[in-house]
C-alpha cells in the first residue's frame, strides 16, 4: 500500500477523532450525558456504532464509549522506520473515522436547522431505505456512487450526473472541494435532487459521507436479516455489502492547478479508508497515489488520474456493475434516474390530463392481422401546433398482438406505461387509466420532444420487456378533443369489465400460485407466495403480474407453484407450497400459512409497504405504513417493528404486507379477518378508504371503518382500549387471538 495514502488516512483519522471529541464535549456541556441522541426514523440506533461496536447508542453519554473505542483503532502515523506496506492500521483508522463522523453528524441533529441549504437531505430514515428497496432488488438501481467534491465547471457536473442517471446509478453526495460541492453546481443549474431522481445530497461536510455508509450498513441488517452485535455479525454485514451492494466512491477535485492536498484532504483519505472496509473502492480524477492490488475490494482499492470523460465506465469496471442503458429513439436522455423528476408549472411547455384536460391510457389485445408492428400515429395537433403553457386532451391507445399474449395481461402492461414514460428526462407522468397527468418541459421541447415520442418510448420498452409474449405493437395518440371524448367512453367500459373479471378472482379459482424470489438478491432466505387475493408485500407484484412475468422469462424470479394437497384450508396451507418454500428459503422454512399472522406467517424481505401487528390488549391488530414516523399502540415505531420483521424471518404476530392486501377477502381470515383491525395510521386509512369500505360492505360490517382508531384517537394501548370500549369495537367480543 502507498505510504502516502496510509500517512494521510491515519493522519486524517486522528484529525476526525479530535473533531468528534471536541464536538462531544461541547454537546455534553450544553445538554448533559442523559440527553437522548438519535437519528430520525431508524430502528438501528446510530448504525455505524451498532455495526462496528455492537453498541446501542441512546444517550449522549453513550458516545464517550464510542469515542474511546475509536481512539483504540487509531494507528500510529507512519514514518520511515515504522511504516509497513499493508492495509491493517489504515483500515482500522478508517473505522475510527467512520465512528467519529457518526458522532459529529448525530450531534448535528440537536439543531433542527443544521442543514444550511434547502437541497441537503441529511440522514435517510428506514422508511426511505425500505421504499427504495424494490429498486435495489429489481435492477433499477444497479449500483451506488458516493461523490465527494466537485468538477471544474457546472457543465461538467451536469454531464457527469446525467450520465450516472441515464445508467440508473444512485448518487450520494457529500463533502466539498475548497468549500464547493457538486450539489451546489447542480442546484445552480436547476437540477432536481431527491431520492426519486437517484440524486441524494447528504451534506457539504465530508462527515456527511457517513450517511451513505450507514445506509449501506442498514441495507444488510434490513434485507439480509443480519443482527448486529458480534464480531461475526460485523464481518457478515461488511461482506454482504462487498458482495451485494455495488457501491464506489468518486473523489472529484476541481481547480486542477491547485495543490492536490487541497483537493483530496487527509479527512477524505480517512473516509475513503473507512469505505474500503465495506468493499467500496475509490476512483478519482486527481493524481493521488493508487492502491492497485486486490484484497478487501474485489479489484483495485484506489485508482486515480482518470479523465472525467472516462471516469464512469472505469468505475463500472472497477465495481463490476451490470448496467443496462435503454436505447430509445427520442431526443432526450432516458433512464430510471429520471423517473421521479417533476416538471413545475413555470418549466412546463404543455400538459395533458390531470384536472386540466381529458386524458387516458388504454392497452388492448387485438388479432394479429389488425396490428401493424411499429406503427405510431398522432391524430390531432402535434407539439408544434400547440401553444406554450396550455393543456390539451390526450388518448394513448396501444394495440398489441402475440401468440402467447393473454387478455389478462392487458392491465399488467398498461400499468407499466407510467414507469416507461416517466424515465424520459424532462417528462412528467403521473397516474394510470383515466387519471393520468403528463407534462413536457420547455427544455424537452427545445431538444425536439414531440407527442409522437410518447409512442416511441412505449413501443421500444414494450418490445424490450415483453418480447416473449408480444409480436406486434401499434400506437395511436389522439390529441383531437372530440375523438378523445368518444374513445374515453370505450375506455371506461373496458376498465369496468376488467375490474369485474379480475376483482372477483379468488384463491380457490386457481390451481397455481406464483412465487417471487426477486428480493433474494438482498434477502436470501425470503420467498413471497403471491395469490389472487394476496399480492407481494412490496405492493408492486400481483398474481397476474407474476403470471405474465413467468411467461416472459421462465427462468426469472416468478415461478408457478401447484397448490397440491390442502393441509389447512382455514389457515391456507398446501403441501406443494410448503415443499417449494423449504427449498427456496435455503432450508430455513418448512411451512407457512397464507391466511394467518399468528401461526407460521409469510416471511418479509424488508421493502413491505405496511406492517400488521397484534395489539394484545385490544385483542386485535394495528396496521401502520412505512411513512408514518410516530408511535403506535404497541409501543414501537414502524422502524423498530420493521427491524424485527424483515430479513426473511417468520415472526408470529407481525407480518409485512402490501396496501392492497388490507382490502382483500383473505386478509388474516384465519385470525378473524377485518373485524380484528383496531388501529391504523391516519394517512393509510384515508388512502385505502374506498377499497376497504367496499370490502367491509360486502362482508356486512360497513360500520367498522369508522370504528378503526388512528393516532388522533390513541397512541398507547390503554387509551386505545378505552376508545374501543366506548365505540363497541367487535374485536373486543371475539375469541382471543393467542
Amino acid at each position: 500500500m502507498s505510504k502516502i495514502i496510509a500517512t494521510a488516512a491515519i493522519r486524517g483519522a486522528h484529525e476526525m477523532v479530535n473533531r468528534a471529541e471536541m464536538a462531544l464535549k461541547a454537546a455534553i456541556k450544553q445538554y448533559g450525558k442523559e440527553e437522548i441522541i438519535a437519528y430520525p426514523n431508524t430502528a438501528y440506533y446510530l448504525p455505524i456504532m451498532y455495526l462496528f461496536l455492537g453498541q446501542q447508542v441512546k444517550q449522549m453519554g453513550d458516545l464517550n464509549y464510542s469515542l474511546q473505542e475509536a481512539k483504540k483503532l487509531l494507528g500510529n502515523i507512519p514514518s520511515e522506520k515504522n511504516w509497513l506496506p499493508y492495509l491493517g492500521e489504515t483500515l482500522d483508522s478508517g473505522v475510527a473515522t467512520l465512528i467519529a463522523e457518526e458522532i459529529i453528524e448525530s450531534l448535528k441533529y440537536k439543531n433542527p436547522n443544521h442543514l444550511k441549504d434547502d437541497f441537503w437531505l441529511g440522514f435517510s430514515g428506514d422508511n426511505i431505505l425500505r421504499s427504495q428497496g424494490i429498486k435495489l432488488v429489481d435492477g433499477r438501481m444497479p449500483g451506488f456512487a458516493a461523490i465527494v467534491g466537485c468538477t471544474d465547471t457546472n457543465a461538467q457536473a451536469v454531464k457527469l450526473i446525467r450520465e450516472l442517471q441515464e445508467k440508473n446509478i444512485l448518487v450520494f453526495i457529500a463533502g466539498n472541494t475548497n468549500g464547493r460541492s457538486i450539489a451546489h453546481q447542480l442546484a445552480e443549474e436547476g437540477i432536481e435532487m431527491n431520492w426519486d431522481c437517484f440524486l441524494v445530497p447528504y451534506g457539504n461536510d465530508i462527515t456527511a459521507a457517513i450517511h451513505a455508509l450507514n445506509f449501506a450498513a442498514r441495507s444488510a441488517m434490513t434485507f439480509g436479516g443480519i443482527e448486529a452485535g458480534t464480531f461475526k455479525a460485523t464481518k457478515e454485514i461488511l461482506m454482504y455489502n462487498n458482495d451485494r451492494v455495488h457501491a464506489f466512491v468518486m473523489a472529484l477535485g476541481a481547480d486542477k492547478d491547485a495543490d492536490k492536498d487541497q483537493l483530496i484532504t487527509d479527512e477524505k483519505y480517512a473516509t475513503a479508508a473507512g469505505a474500503i472496509n465495506f468493499g467500496f473502492p475509490v476512483i478519482s480524477d486527481v493524481n493521488i497515489p493508487q492502491i492497485l492490488p486486490t484484497g478487501i475490494c474485489n479489484y483495485e482499492h484506489v485508482i486515480s488520474g482518470v479523465k472525467l470523460d472516462e471516469i464512469i465506465p472505469r468505475a463500472i469496471e472497477l465495481r463490476d456493475l451490470t448496467v443496462k442503458v435503454e436505447n430509445i429513439p427520442i431526443p432526450v436522455l432516458y433512464g430510471a434516474g429520471f423517473e421521479g423528476e417533476r416538471v413545475r408549472k413555470e418549466d412546463m411547455y404543455v400538459q395533458f390530463g390531470g384536472k386540466y384536460s381529458e386524458a387516458f391510457e388504454l392497452l388492448l389485445m387485438k388479432p394479429i392481422d389488425e396490428v401493424e408492428d411499429g406503427k405510431i400515429e398522432v391524430i390531432g395537433p402535434e407539439i408544434e401546433d400547440m401553444k406554450e403553457g396550455e393543456a390539451y386532451p390526450l388518448a394513448m391507445m396501444v394495440e398489441v398482438a402475440g401468440r402467447d399474449f393473454q387478455e389478462d395481461f392487458e392491465t399488467v402492461l398498461e400499468r407499466r406505461m407510467h414507469e416507461f414514460i416517466s424515465c424520459a428526462n424532462g417528462i412528467f407522468h403521473m397516474g394510470q387509466r383515466a387519471i393520468i397527468w403528463l407534462r413536457i418541459s420547455k427544455t424537452a421541447h427545445k431538444e425536439g420532444f414531440r407527442v409522437k415520442d410518447f409512442g416511441e418510448i412505449v413501443l421500444a420498452r414494450m418490445h424490450n420487456e415483453f418480447s416473449s409474449i408480444l409480436d406486434r405493437i401499434q400506437i395511436k395518440l389522439y390529441t383531437d378533443g372530440a375523438k378523445v371524448a368518444e374513445l374515453h367512453k370505450l375506455a371506461r367500459k373496458v376498465y369496468a369489465d376488467r375490474d369485474d373479471r379480475i376483482g372477483g378472482m379468488t384463491d380457490e379459482d386457481v390451481d397455481q400460485f406464483y412465487s417471487c424470489t426477486l428480493c433474494q438478491s438482498y434477502a436470501p432466505n425470503h420467498v413471497c407466495m403471491i395469490t389472487p387475493e394476496r399480492l407481494g408485500l412490496c405492493g408492486a407484484y400481483t398474481w397476474l403480474d407474476s403470471k405474465a412475468s413467468y411467461q416472459i422469462n421462465k427462468h426469472g424470479p416468478n415461478e408457478p407453484v401447484d397448490k397440491g394437497e390442502c393441509l389447512e384450508p382455514v389457515k391456507g396451507q398446501w403441501k406443494n407450497v410448503n415443499d417449494y418454500i423449504a427449498v427456496k428459503s435455503n432450508g430455513t422454512l418448512s411451512k407457512f400459512n397464507a391466511y394467518s399472522m399468528m401461526e407460521d406467517p409469510m416471511t418479509s424481505c424488508g421493502c413491505f409497504e405496511c406492517i400488521a401487528a397484534i395489539v394484545p390488549e385490544a385483542n386485535g391488530v394495528m396496521i401502520v405504513d412505512r411513512d408514518f414516523t410516530g408511535m403506535t399502540p404497541v409501543g414501537m415505531t414502524f422502524s423498530t417493528m420493521a427491524g424485527q420483521v424483515g430479513g426473511g424471518l417468520q415472526v408470529p404476530g407481525f407480518i409485512g404486507i402490501g396496501k392492497l392486501y388490507i382490502s382483500s377477502g383473505k386478509f388474516i381470515s384465519a385470525d378473524g379477518g377485518h373485524k380484528r383491525i383496531v388501529w391504523m395510521s391516519r394517512q393509510l386509512k384515508e388512502e385505502i378508504q374506498d377499497r376497504l369500505k367496499e370490502r367491509l360492505e360486502k362482508n356486512g360490517i360497513g360500520d367498522l371503518f369508522d370504528k378503526i382508531a388512528t393516532e388522533e384517537n390513541a397512541e398507547d394501548p390503554d387509551k386505545l382500549l378505552t376508545y374501543l370500549e366506548q365505540i363497541s369495537h367487535p374485536a373486543l367480543e371475539m375469541d382471543p387471538m393467542f
